[in-house]
C-alpha cells in the first residue's frame, strides 16, 4: 500500500511497513503538545511508540513541519513539539492553513485520522475521542472527531468519551453517522477516566480475530471509520461521582471565563488534573498505554485476516458464489 499525497512525508520504517503490509498504529501529537506537561508528554509519546513495538507493530506518530504532513515522527521531532512554546492545534478545518504557514503543527483525532488515511496507515490508538459537548442544544458545539469518523476508514481505540461530554448525545450522533461504535470485552461505553458509563452499547467484541474481521467487512463494503472503545485499567480507574463534580466545577469556571470552542476540553482537563491532584493525569497515562498496546494487536490481528482472505478468491456465476483456494 502506498500513499499519493504530495504533502505525505513517511519516515523510511513507516514507508517499508506500508509496501510489506505490515501492521502501524497512527499516534496523534495534540496530547503531546496540548494534553500533558513536558517532560510527561515526550515521555508518555515514547511509550505508547515502545508498547506498540513490543507487540509487533510499528508506532507513526504524526505531527505537520514545515509544510508536510510527516507521519514517524522521530524523538528530536517529539521533543520540539512537546517544549515548542507556539504550535497550532491542527484539526481537518486548520490543515491547509497550517501547512501553508509551514507552521509547526499537531494533529488532533480528526486530523490524525485524517493524515493516517492520506498515507495509508488503517489503526489508531489515542485517549479518548471527542463529542457533543455539554449545552450543545444550544451551543452548537460538537467535535470534529465525530464528522471525521463517518468520513475516513480508520479503526480508533480509545478509552470511549471524555466524560467532560453529553455521552448521549455523542452516542446518538455516531449512531446517526453510521459509525459502529464496539465495546471491547465492555457491554458498556467507557467513559475515559472511568471504566463504564452507565451507558449500554449495540455491539461488544471479545476477541482480536473477529474484532479484524469486523474491520476488514467494514472496509471491504466501502464503509469508513469504527470506534472501539477500552475500558482504563482498572487499577487506574477514579471514582465517578468526585470526577463528575470536579467536572462541573471545571466546566462553571470555563463558562465564567468565556472559554469556548476547541479551547474548552485542555482547559476542563487540566482544571480536573488540579482538583484530583494528579490522579487524572495519571489515568490518563495509563489509558494511553492500554490503547496503543490493543491497537497494535489489532492491527496486526486485521493484516493476518487480510493476508488469509488474499489468498480466496470468490467465483461468482449466476445465482452461486464459490470461494476458490489461491495454492500459488
Amino acid at each position: 500500500m502506498q500513499h499519493n499525497h504530495s504533502y505525505i512525508a513517511l519516515s523510511d520504517e513507516v514507508q517499508d511497513a506500508l509496501h510489506a503490509q505490515q501492521p502501524i498504529v497512527a499516534l496523534e501529537s495534540t496530547v503531546i503538545a496540548h494534553g500533558l506537561p513536558y517532560p510527561a508528554n515526550v515521555e508518555i509519546a515514547q511509550a505508547m511508540e515502545a508498547a506498540i513495538r513490543a507487540e509487533g507493530a510499528l508506532p507513526a506518530t504524526i505531527g505537520l513541519f514545515d509544510g508536510s504532513i510527516k507521519v514517524g515522527l522521530t524523538l528530536d521531532e517529539i521533543t520540539r513539539l512537546g517544549t515548542a512554546h507556539s504550535v497550532h492545534k491542527v484539526s481537518r478545518r486548520d490543515l491547509a492553513v497550517t501547512l501553508a504557514a509551514r507552521a509547526l503543527g499537531a494533529t488532533t483525532v480528526a486530523s490524525t485520522m485524517l493524515c493516517a488515511s492520506m498515507a495509508g496507515v488503517r489503526f489508531f490508538a489515542t485517549g479518548g475521542i471527542g463529542g457533543v459537548h455539554r449545552g450543545a442544544e444550544t451551543s452548537m458545539d460538537v467535535s470534529a472527531d465525530l464528522t471525521e469518523l463517518s468520513r475516513t476508514a480508520v479503526l480508533v481505540v480509545c478509552a470511549g468519551a471524555k466524560s467532560i461530554l453529553d455521552l448521549d448525545l455523542t452516542m446518538e450522533y455516531l449512531e446517526t453517522q453510521g459509525v459502529p461504535l464496539i465495546g471491547w470485552q465492555t457491554d458498556e461505553l467507557p467513559a475515559f477516566y472511568v471504566r463504564s458509563s452507565g451507558r449500554k452499547l449495540a455491539q461488544r467484541v471479545d476477541t482480536v480475530e473477529m474484532l479484524a474481521e469486523i474491520a476488514r467487512i467494514q472496509w471491504a463494503c466501502g464503509l469508513h471509520g469504527i470506534v472501539v472503545g477500552c475500558p482504563i485499567p482498572e487499577q487506574y480507574a477514579l471514582e465517578a461521582a468526585p470526577l463528575e463534580a470536579a467536572t462541573e466545577e471545571a466546566l462553571r469556571i470555563a463558562r465564567a471565563q468565556g472559554i469556548r470552542g476547541s479551547a474548552t476540553t485542555p482547559f476542563v482537563l487540566a482544571h480536573v488534573a488540579h482538583l484530583t491532584a494528579g490522579e487524572s493525569v495519571e489515568a490518563n497515562k495509563a489509558l494511553l498505554l492500554n490503547n496503543a498496546r490493543w491497537a497494535a494487536r489489532f492491527a496486526a490481528a486485521y493484516w493476518q485476516t487480510e493476508a488469509r482472505s488474499q489468498h480466496e478468491k470468490p467465483l461468482i456465476s449466476g445465482d452461486t458464489t464459490t470461494t476458490i483456494q489461491d495454492t500459488r
